[in-house]
């Protein structure tokens, strides 16, 4: 496993430098060259394209027409249907469809990769387009995984020299490369991309450049699960003087975290506090989601307690992180067809002891209140941000808090009540949105008036009183 190179030794690596070429007489690119790899079968539904997540359906008609070339390695084929996307797509649609290509967390077929290449070049000839070091660390890092050493030593050759006489924007382009590289998990590529930081880290005399390389060094290290070398890292930093920030706790922390290692994650927090850097609200939920991630749900109370008593408000995201750890919520987010509780009371009672201590923390929390509004022209609950078993519960409270509110006659009866709910837009399929599907059945299910808005229909609306009829 490679460790932090020191500024003496000599870096070697098992395969050729990317920045083997820096003469400034810049490589000619290739354009698209047919797939290594025998093509893949396509004789399933190579054109359902409904599993890409929250693409425009002008990609989606565009992926659709350009796979079947890439397979069958019909190059002029694909490079027209390349420029005629670029040309027909504004700005945001051609590279929301590059981004999507470079996203490792993307779903499409594996073939569409081999266009992330042409489909970038001809977007770069684009009269709108700005180069962009952070947008080229991308397409290295694809370049590199696919194998196409060729063209990965050519825009590695470009970008360098383009950046040799930029200190800090090199760097910065090492720091990207960092990242992505461990975003993809692509060992050789974040071997090869750290390397190379450390080295400009050690010949450099700028505190910037120093302070930057270490962040993407120590958060790559806990990105690719080498949370104790990060650590170490931390300590060479205060011996080149240095101090270490919270972002760099942080990422050891949650990089001790995300592999289970509890007491080494406690210690880290220990030592933050002895170095007085308060943990806050993204602490606190770093260390939910590591012990959701373990199934540690007694841990998280305790925690959460932690939260009340040291005075770290909650977020939607700590919300979130706490709910996806319940197997019960989440089993009955998964069978949204069958019948599931429509109040708090009836949630309590079929969940665990553990899970139930858990809803009842987050329900005594400000969550409910962030998400609310509440004045004479308006009485507004907003769900974006929350995820599915976030929205369940915060929905379930809401209805709970308004009867009150609405039946005390200690606060104003809005114009009009609003639950925004979202229609699907940044959903894993685009204009389906679980959590309006979900919002749905609880309408219909204690027959409520309130019904979608015609000029939102991402929202419910209906007058207040009528609101205070249903619930009252």
């Amino acid at each position: 496993m490679h460790t932090h190179v020191r500024c003496q030794q000599k870096i070697t690596t098992s395969h050729v430098p990317w920045n083997q070429h820096l003469s400034h007489r810049q490589q000619p690119l290739t354009f698209l060259s047919q797939p290594t790899s025998p093509p893949l079968n396509l004789s399933t539904k190579w054109n359902n394209f409904k599993c890409l997540a929250a693409i425009s359906k002008q990609t989606q008609r565009f992926f659709a027409a350009a796979l079947p070339t890439v397979a069958t390695g019909d190059t002029s084929a694909t490079n027209r249907l390349i420029k005629k996307f670029v040309a027909s797509s504004p700005k945001s649609i051609a590279l929301d469809a590059l981004s999507h290509l470079l996203s490792p967390n993307s779903t499409h077929h594996p073939l569409l990769y081999f266009l992330t290449l042409p489909l970038y070049l001809k977007i770069s000839e684009a009269s709108w387009f700005s180069w962009n070091p952070k947008l080229v660390a991308q397409v290295v890092v694809l370049l590199d995984k696919q194998g196409l050493d060729k063209e990965l030593k050519a825009l590695m050759s470009e970008t360098v020299s383009r950046l040799e006489f930029k200190e800090r924007e090199l760097v910065l382009f090492y720091c990207n490369l960092i990242g992505f590289n461990s975003k993809h998990n692509w060992v050789r590529g974040f071997d090869e991309s750290y390397s190379r930081l450390n080295q400009l880290i050690c010949d450099s005399n700028s505190v910037y450049v120093k302070k930057q390389g270490f962040k993407a060094m120590i958060s790559g290290l806990c990105e690719m699960g080498r949370a104790r070398k990060a650590e170490d890292l931390i300590r060479e930093m205060r011996e080149r003087g240095m101090k270490p920030t919270l972002f760099e706790f942080r990422c050891v922390l949650y990089g001790y975290g995300r592999l289970g290692l509890f007491k080494d994650m406690e210690r880290i927090l220990d030592k933050m506090e002895s170095e007085e850097i308060e943990a806050d609200t993204v602490c606190a939920n770093m260390v939910l989601a590591s012990y959701g991630a373990h199934n540690a749900l007694p841990e998280m109370g305790l925690w959460l307690r932690k939260m009340k008593t040291l005075g770290i408000p909650l977020s939607t995201r700590t919300c979130n992180s706490v709910l996806n750890s319940c197997p019960t919520i989440m089993a009955l987010m998964r069978n949204l067809d069958a019948s599931y509780p429509v109040s708090i009371q009836e949630l309590l009672k079929i969940l665990s002891e553990d899970e139930a201590m858990l809803v009842k923390e987050l329900i005594e929390s400000s969550v409910l209140n962030e998400a609310m509004r509440w004045d004479t022209s308006e009485g507004k609950l907003d769900l974006h941000g929350m995820h599915l078993g976030s929205a369940y519960v915060i929905m379930l409270q809401w209805m709970e808090e308004m009867r009150n509110r609405l039946s005390n006659g200690e606060h104003v009866i809005p114009a009009e009540i609003t639950v925004v709910c979202g229609s699907g837009n940044h959903s894993t399929v685009r204009g389906e949105s679980p959590v309006k599907s979900m919002i749905t059945e609880i309408m219909a299910r204690t027959r409520s008036p309130m019904r979608i808005d015609r000029k939102n229909n991402g929202c419910f609306v209906a007058k207040g009183n009528v609101v205070k009829k249903w619930l009252c």
